[in-house]
């Protein structure tokens, strides 16, 4: 791990004092200021104003009660967060993710790196994060509906088209945006379309948006390709997960040429060298619910290894797409052995600092989330301009849009990597592009 600078070291240590056990936002923390160090030397405003201190610590950060009543009449207690992170751009922005580990730090870690992904967008729009440690995995509808309903019932007071606008992320998509929203509607006697993202289409939801964050992050991956004169086309490709995100990511990569030929659930993974079948994969994962195995029972000419990891599998491309810290070191060497080329993170902060780091040793392009899959909340993005302005905008034109924006992060990654002496090192090009944005609206807006 490098050394930080002496400046940064303090903050740092400021961080691990002021927020214990909390790993996953001290790793994203410390991942940024590692980059910092040419910048704070070049800005030293930065540090006499204390943004980059200010930046750490969260503007407000919310934890609720939420009972629900099960099937069977029980009364449930789960425990929500919303932790809104910096205003310095815009309303906050940012997911709800709805699972078993979520704690305070998971929500801060994953509201921290929205700052920069929401800042390397673009768009007007400041980053935030929330969930909670409900696990809507074999729960019933009905069951999922009053959870949301209890869950809005006390974050509707904090939230708002000019305030905070969440959207979805692990174990919240359509069904749970929809019963969320209805219940905002139902307490505030207000459509206010644009408080809430990820929406169905035919009541102001955005074309391309159950798509985007998959989509974006191959789009990235196509750009790095580029630097180096490749393609997708005749590429193997590995995805983890079989969500949201790693479906339409293997969609996205078909569509150009490559050949996703594994992907993987909490169980186990598949593995089919013809390419994954993506209409068989939507039908267990998105309408079914059931597990990565039934793929392969479903499809005799596939593999389905239990436990293990997908990264085993040889590949070009490595597109993880699960969750945090699922591809450690063993895996990057593996992944490095094999010959892999190219690794863009469709998740948030899935390789841990072992893996960055050999990574870059063996000169394999690497992406890091808040810039390859920033599509997402991008498209989030470009969903509020559309409810905004009560329109709606077709496939294509989105999709357009969406490539832009994508392509429009990967050229700031790499101008900025190279003006601060890191040249192709996206990860420094995405934090320091990040900061600078958000940095400067801080300056600017004064010491709040």
């Amino acid at each position: 791990m490098p050394i930080l600078d002496e400046k940064l070291s303090d903050i740092y240590d400021e961080v691990l004092r002021r927020n214990p056990g909390e790993d996953e936002f001290h790793q994203a923390v410390r991942e940024v200021l590692d980059c910092l160090g040419p910048v704070v030397a070049k800005h030293p405003e930065y540090t006499d104003a204390a943004v980059i201190r200010r930046l750490c610590e969260p503007e407000r950060q919310i934890i609720f009660r939420v009972p629900w009543v099960d099937d069977a009449g029980t009364v449930r207690i789960n425990r929500g967060f919303r932790v809104e992170f910096n205003s310095a751009l815009g309303p906050y922005k940012g997911g709800l993710r709805f699972h078993p580990t979520v704690y305070l730090g998971i929500v801060k870690f994953l509201g921290f790196e929205q700052i920069f992904k929401n800042s390397l967008t673009g768009m007007p729009i400041g980053g935030g994060k929330g969930g909670s440690d409900f696990d809507p995995k074999g729960r019933s509808d009905g069951e999922v509906m009053r959870f949301c309903q209890a869950f809005m019932t006390e974050l509707y007071r904090h939230i708002g088209e000019h305030t905070d606008v969440p959207a979805g992320d692990i174990g919240v998509g359509g069904r749970e945006i929809g019963y969320l929203f209805g219940q905002y509607k139902r307490i505030t006697n207000r459509y206010e379309s644009g408080v809430l993202t990820g929406k169905g289409l035919t009541w102001g939801g955005s074309q391309v948006r159950t798509e985007a964050t998959g989509y974006g992050t191959v789009f990235f991956a196509e750009e790095m390709l580029k630097t180096r004169g490749d393609s997708f086309d005749g590429k193997k490709v590995v995805v983890s997960g079989s969500g949201n995100v790693a479906i339409y990511a293997a969609e996205k990569v078909r569509q150009l040429g490559g050949t996703v030929i594994a992907c993987s659930d909490s169980n186990g993974y598949v593995v089919d060298e013809r390419g994954i079948d993506l209409d068989l994969l939507k039908d267990v994962k998105l309408r079914s619910r059931a597990r990565i195995s039934d793929y392969a029972q479903a499809r005799p000419e596939a593999r389905y290894v239990e436990g293990g990891s997908v990264w085993d599998v040889p590949c070009d491309v490595a597109l993880p797409c699960a969750t945090q810290n699922e591809l450690n070191g063993r895996d990057a060497a593996t992944l490095v052995r094999n010959g892999c080329a190219v690794v863009a993170e469709g998740a948030n902060m899935p390789c841990t600092p072992d893996a960055v780091r050999l990574f870059a040793e063996a000169d394999v392009l690497f992406a890091p989330g808040k810039a390859a899959n920033a599509g997402g909340v991008a498209t989030s993005a470009l969903e509020m301009q559309q409810n905004a302005s009560r329109d709606s905008w077709s496939f294509d034109h989105t999709e357009r849009r969406l490539a832009d924006i994508m392509h429009g992060i990967h050229h700031r990654c790499l101008e900025t990597a190279d003006l601060y002496g890191k040249p192709g090192n996206y990860l420094a090009g995405a934090n320091i592009a990040g900061f600078i944005q958000v940095a400067d609206a801080m300056l600017a807006l004064g010491v709040i």
